[in-house]
């Protein structure tokens, strides 16, 4: 397979020419889904409602907690775990063996040199290769950059199992949607898209989708114009945030408070609905690294893409220093103060704890020697402490003792509070700062 990036190669490459093959059919086949968080979980749920699947995760404690019919990350409720009747829980590789079509949904991280960290998408290559016979399926949901799949994880899939794509097996590709914690769109009510290694794969995974997902399916031309569709839907929604980031930092100099301005400028019909924040998650604060760095594989500097993420990465330092700066003005010492952050998630109303950039205000407070304490009723402590080394206060923090407080994320139980409640957790004439913009700028000393 020719490596994809020059102007003159045919855009889909990924899709071989019929050929005498075998296949499997599709639907007398056991699926095995591999990797069973955010975005694997709520698959192989709905697969095993209808078929026989084997939900397969290395993590013995989570196959446990799942057999027991709890989802610690909140996605599924317990009444569709149930539902599933035809779904089984396993982290033993051997239960794989009579699965006919597999799907790989493990996370795909950056490192800390912000480049694509893809050895838990190669060991699940590798679990999948050794388990899979002749006339196998093969899908990747996992985000990756375009011609991941066929470049990184076929040569793995032919070394551990000896056989060879496109002949023996097939491999398709259709990128996750999920997104933690709306409890709007779901898997099944979000369009999918699907592709395949030859058509008659293509065809096969977009049946298989189909068959779970209301909303429809859309059928890529190849699996790298699948990738790339994945990579941009959040670089997309990186950069315009960035912007509106931008906007803010220019704004607050200017003496303008942001989200009036934005609120007049949305009277406009197509002014597109963005707001400043803190972007963490796996997803947008993460993809565009996968993209930029297959750019600079081929060649091309990605200034735009690179100079959003440089400004989104920079916001937790940002609102740091703009509460330190208010605290000082209140004649609060941030040296020794103590200032509490209300939420540590990436997002609201979910426990999803993934390069949440509530840590870099929480590291630019202490670097200044202020004690920070953290409140958020959604984390799992050990979680906490264990992924972040942040220890989260158990029980609500008492009221008259902090020189700040940070509403970081936007959770229900904050919202609901109220500003006037929120501020009983500080001193007298403490500073109140709203990242989420959650409370009427009058309610507040600051937000974003």
């Amino acid at each position: 397979m020719a490596r994809l990036g020059s102007a003159d190669q045919d855009a889909t490459s990924s899709i071989a020419p019929s050929k005498s093959i075998y296949y499997m059919n599709p639907n007398e086949t056991t699926i095995a889904v591999i990797g069973l968080g955010y975005v694997g979980l709520p698959l192989a749920v709905e697969f095993g409602k209808i078929r026989p699947v084997v939900g397969f995760d290395i993590s013995k404690a989570r196959v446990e907690e799942l057999r027991s019919g709890r989802d610690g990350t909140l996605e599924v409720e317990p009444d569709d775990l149930a539902a599933a009747k035809y779904l089984k829980y396993s982290y033993a590789g051997e239960d794989l063996k009579d699965c006919g079509m597999f799907i790989v949904a493990v996370p795909t991280p950056i490192d800390r040199a912000k480049r694509p960290d893809l050895t838990l998408l190669e060991k699940a290559s590798e679990i999948v290769g050794k388990a899979m016979s002749k006339g196998a399926i093969v899908i990747f949901e996992s985000t990756v950059y375009p011609g991941c799949t066929v470049e990184i994880c076929v040569p793995v899939l032919e070394r551990t199992s000896g056989l060879r794509f496109n002949q023996d097996f097939f491999v398709g590709y259709s990128p996750e949607r999920i997104n933690p914690g709306d409890k709007a769109h779901r898997l099944t009510t979000i369009t999918k898209v699907t592709s395949g290694s030859t058509p008659e794969a293509a065809d096969a995974v977009d049946a298989l989708y189909a068959s779970i997902v209301t909303a429809g399916t859309h059928k890529a031309t190849s699996i790298e114009v699948a990738e790339a569709a994945k990579v941009i839907e959040n670089t997309q929604r990186d950069l315009n945030i960035a912007l509106m980031n931008e906007l803010a930092i220019i704004f607050h100099k200017l003496g303008l408070d942001t989200r009036k301005v934005l609120a007049a400028a949305a009277s406009k019909w197509n002014f597109l609905p963005f707001a400043p924040g803190l972007v963490g998650g796996h997803c947008i604060g993460v993809d565009p690294y996968y993209l930029t760095h297959r750019a600079q594989e081929i060649g091309y500097h990605p200034e735009v893409i690179l100079a959003g993420r440089r400004i989104n990465d920079g916001m937790g330092a940002h609102v740091a220093e703009r509460v330190a700066r208010l605290m000082m003005r209140r004649g609060f010492p941030v040296v020794g103060s103590r200032v509490l952050v209300l939420g540590l998630t990436f997002k609201e109303n979910c426990p999803d704890l993934r390069n949440s950039k509530v840590l870099d205000v929480i590291r630019g407070l202490q670097e200044n020697n202020a004690v920070v304490e953290v409140w958020d009723p959604w984390v799992d402590v050990a979680d906490a402490r264990d992924e972040l080394g942040v220890e989260v206060e158990q029980t609500e923090p008492p009221a008259g003792r902090y020189d700040a407080v940070i509403l970081a994320v936007s959770h229900r139980q904050f919202a609901e509070m109220g500003a006037a409640k929120v501020r009983e957790f500080g001193r007298p004439n403490a500073v109140l700062f709203d990242v989420k913009g959650v409370f009427a700028k009058h309610e507040t000393d600051g937000r974003l």
